[in-house]
């Protein structure tokens, strides 16, 4: 039989605030972080906008010696650890070097992150520098800071976790995966804890500009930028980029009672599907991410009405948001429209593999407080996408199955379940 699997411990570092509890009240305010790109020089793009990590020092979680050998997408993932471990009780005492070895069986403990796209400030800079000046004037650690599993190693070692440490990479759907994948290694037996979640630094030239020439991002709302992100509105375009990271600490129940730790709610269940359609479109049937919902209520053993509130893709672009409404009415029957769905991408932007692990931690929020994140910006909804998206203002009740939803560049899909703990 299958262990049952918990959360012990949450980190966030958004662009809603660096931390969980600023993650929260921003949600509960219905607060953008969006605004004027602060990073670079945007002049000569159409887009100046983005949810920009705010007032981020490392050095708060890192040593400055250390944190100087990482990108910043690994900077974001190692502040979200040391918060996460931290409320799950699980931070070791520092050695002397920097380091702090949790305090669990190393051999048990693993790591799975999502990142989409790597290093992409550290690979902008060293082109620039290779094209300006020569390959000797290149950053000497370009290649270990520029690739996806950087931010899983430096954590491992960071935190002396000697099980395995991997890196899923499946677009926007990353982050989500590498918690599925994180489950399934606790049910398994291989682990007993788990440091899971996603990461993303996208906000750099290089990729404003190639997700500005797929026409993928919002360019219209530029002089209002807390405004842009609008999904399921009939007047988004396109959507906001982010950046940030959302890290669990995930365990065996048994491994978390034992320890005495407090459980912040079950880890039910995990579903996954490819479209085989298009490299970045949705399949506009729906089906494939309508089987992913299933299969994780499924897994986790529950019907769809046991679930009150979903935390949708909802990126704000023309084709997704209709096709995840059908998505969802295939997924869940009559029941979606007694549904409170929301995208908290309305508040934060698309934080690309940073995005769905923040949102699970917002439905794992939503089960502690009771209350259900708006979609803020949704002035004017679309009739293409006619189910309960909680406009404007956050609503209040009883939750006690949440569900959270990403869909990736390649069709990838994946869904995770989380139950409250009893």
């Amino acid at each position: 039989m299958a262990r049952k699997v918990v959360v012990t411990g949450m980190g966030a570092v958004s662009p809603l605030g660096n931390s969980v509890e600023e993650f929260c009240e921003g949600l509960k305010a219905g607060k953008s972080g969006i605004g004027p790109i602060t990073s670079f020089d945007t002049t000569g793009f159409d887009v100046t906008i983005a949810g920009e990590v705010k007032n981020f020092d490392p050095t708060v979680w890192i040593e400055k010696k250390e944190a100087r050998k990482m990108a910043r997408f690994t900077l974001l993932a190692v502040a979200a650890t040391a918060q996460a471990l931290t409320d799950a009780g699980l931070m070791g005492e520092a050695d002397g070097e920097g380091k702090r070895p949790v305090k669990c069986d190393p051999w048990k403990t693993g790591i799975v992150l999502g990142n989409g796209i790597g290093g992409f400030d550290i690979i902008s800079e060293s082109h620039k520098k290779l094209f300006d000046a020569g390959p000797k004037r290149m950053l000497p650690l370009t290649i270990p800071m520029m690739i996806p599993n950087e931010a899983a190693g430096n954590i491992s070692m960071l935190y002396g976790t000697k099980g395995p440490a991997l890196t899923q990479v499946t677009a926007c759907a990353s982050g989500t995966d590498a918690l599925g994948q994180a489950l399934e290694l606790i049910r398994s037996g291989r682990c007993d804890v788990m440091i899971a979640g996603g990461t993303e630094a996208p906000v750099v030239p290089f990729s404003i500009g190639g997700f500005q020439m797929l026409k993928a991002l919002s360019s219209k709302r530029c002089h209002e930028p807390e405004k842009a992100s609008r999904p399921f509105d009939t007047d988004r375009d396109g959507f906001v980029i982010g950046e940030g990271s959302g890290i669990l600490i995930l365990e065996s129940e048994e491994h978390a009672k034992n320890r005495g730790a407090k459980i912040l709610a079950e880890f039910a269940g995990y579903g996954a599907t490819a479209d085989a359609y298009h490299i970045t479109a949705p399949d506009p049937l729906g089906e494939s991410g309508a089987a992913a919902v299933k299969f994780a209520i499924a897994d986790a053993g529950m019907k769809p009405e046991d679930i009150q509130y979903y935390n949708a893709h909802g990126t704000s672009t023309e084709i997704n948001d209709p096709t995840e409404t059908k998505m969802l009415k295939m997924a869940f029957g009559d029941h979606a429209y007694k549904l409170k769905i929301s995208s908290t991408k309305s508040m934060t932007g698309h934080c690309i593999s940073g995005g769905g692990a923040l949102e699970a931690i917002a439905c794992i929020l939503a089960i502690r407080d009771g209350f259900f994140p708006p979609t803020i910006n949704l002035d004017n909804p679309d009739p293409e996408c006619d189910l309960d998206y909680v406009p404007n203002k956050a609503q209040y009740g009883e939750i006690t199955g949440a569900a959270s939803g990403s869909l990736g560049f390649g069709g990838h899909n994946g869904v995770v379940v989380f139950r409250k703990y009893s």
